[in-house]
């Protein structure tokens, strides 16, 4: 319809001088207007030039004033001719009109205050500021020392309009006929094809509708595959909720520890404890932790089931390898076995760019008889090395259930630099032998985050970004498949 009508208008007059005008004297929304002359203007129909108006209009507080009087004039009419105090002056007036007014009406000299009232010092006023408004709000012309008087008090604001003036582009005509984009069953048997004035051949097509991977999902899938071509099997990680006992204890992890603080783990409070628990197990398991054995002194306190009966949100899935151990050492005869898992964690850190109060572990872990040091270095470089990481270095490092323990790290060409990638050791006896795996028997593992090689890969320098609930959409469609490659 507006585009219509401005078409027919050019046919006929040489310019539209004003849009807003125009718009009115059709009786079509301005919005309107405004959406057909841009489009008009895009493909050449018409040639639009910007207008830009300002004007004052009135705030709410100065609507609200236009109405029902200035705050000073109310509170002037409110004090009666024989005087009022000002406890009853307050309380005839709303607190927000006698804290502008009272300023303004003593500044203007209108009123006095005694001993003990407050009483007019002239008998009539005009209330000026009124009468500017509603000369604002008329759109008549209100002198410049009234308007800046006016907006001190935040009574108006400045107010741009924005149309244009139209006059004819090269490519005018009295009539848009579009572009066809589809030529249809409808158009070959009704004869309308004939009429379509031309095909864009380089119009788009529909959006395809599918599916995207999230960066997450797609790197957790070359990790995957990587696992497998190694020969691993997957651990069920499916189990968000662990106990203290598996998530701590059975990793001859102390009970004091303060990775066990509520400031860094998440307890649950219904349901707040466990169920049920290998008790034969437990009982070792808690021997080693007091007095030690395999060899151990142990940590020399009093262990508490209470502690180990705590449920949490598991801060780690190595929570999962206690498991996977354990039930392994139940199966007689003993079968070596290469586990995996990649799944979400949960820790209570504070949420900055490089760090997230839960995120996604991935561990590796060997469980043979003989294992070495070298063993694990040797599985360390296979793996990494499918993933881009060929240059690599161990540095020394502590954890309460792998002795040796190292922190792993690559160098990276694009940074330039060396950067630690992930941990890594050999678990304890302490934490081997009361599952009742053979003495030699050893477990190599290692664990990384699976976000920090995902903002490597797709140039992410915020973990908000990559996951959670500021994830722009519009990253996670426009993102191809990558090849993981970290150098």
């Amino acid at each position: 319809m507006a585009e219509d009508a401005v078409l027919g208008f050019l046919e006929k007059n040489e310019e539209i001088l004003d849009s807003g005008k125009f718009s009115e004297e059709k009786g079509i929304s301005h919005d309107e207007m405004v959406n057909a002359i841009k489009s008009l203007n895009g493909f050449g129909f018409v040639i639009a030039q910007d207008i830009k108006r300002e004007r004052w209009v009135l705030t709410e507080e100065g609507k609200i004033y236009a109405t029902a009087g200035s705050p000073e004039v109310q509170l002037f009419l409110a004090i009666t001719p024989e005087g009022i105090t000002q406890e009853e002056l307050q309380k005839k007036l709303d607190p927000a009109i006698f804290k502008v007014g009272w300023p303004q009406a003593m500044k203007n000299k209108w009123v006095e205050k005694g001993k003990s009232n407050v009483s007019r010092k002239v008998q009539n006023v005009d209330d000026t500021v009124k009468d500017l408004l509603m000369q604002i709000q008329n759109g008549e012309a209100v002198d410049p020392k009234d308007i800046d008087g006016l907006k001190r008090r935040k009574l108006i604001a400045q107010q741009s309009w924005k149309g244009y003036s139209v006059r004819k582009g090269p490519k005018y005509a009295p009539k848009r006929i579009k572009e066809a984009t589809d030529l249809t069953r409808e158009n070959l048997h009704s004869g309308d094809w004939k009429n379509l004035k031309e095909y864009n051949f380089s119009a788009k097509g529909q959006p395809v509708e599918g599916g995207h991977l999230h960066p997450l999902l797609k790197v957790r899938r070359q990790v995957q595959m990587i696992f497998l071509q190694m020969g691993f099997e997957e651990m069920p990680t499916n189990n968000y909720v662990e106990s203290s006992f598996w998530n701590f204890d059975a990793l001859f992890q102390p009970q004091q520890h303060p990775a066990r603080d509520s400031h860094d783990t998440f307890f649950l409070k219904e349901p707040s404890t466990t169920r049920e628990l290998p008790e034969d197990y437990v009982e070792l398991v808690k021997k080693v932790h007091e007095s030690g054995g395999y060899g151990s002194r142990g940590y020399g306190y009093d262990w508490k089931r209470d502690e180990a009966n705590k449920n949490l949100l598991r801060t780690h899935t190595t929570a999962v390898s206690s498991r996977m151990l354990y039930k392994l050492a139940q199966n007689k005869p003993f079968a070596p076995k290469k586990y995996y898992s990649i799944d979400r964690v949960f820790r209570n850190e504070a949420v900055d760019r490089t760090h997230l109060a839960e995120f996604h572990q991935i561990e590796g872990l060997v469980c043979d008889r003989g294992l070495s040091l070298g063993d694990l270095i040797g599985v360390l470089h296979d793996f990494f090395a499918r993933l881009g990481m060929s240059k690599l270095r161990f540095k020394p490092a502590y954890n309460p259930y792998t002795e040796p323990s190292m922190e792993i790290f690559s160098y990276h060409e694009g940074f330039k630099k060396w950067v630690e990638v992930g941990n890594s050791g050999m678990f304890r006896p302490e934490m081997l032998l009361p599952m009742g795996l053979p003495e030699d028997v050893r477990v190599i593992a290692w664990g990384l985050s699976l976000e920090r090689p995902t903002m490597i890969l797709y140039g992410i320098d915020n973990i908000r970004e990559l996951f959670g609930h500021k994830v722009d959409l519009g990253l996670i469609k426009k993102n191809p498949i990558c090849r993981l490659g970290l150098n």
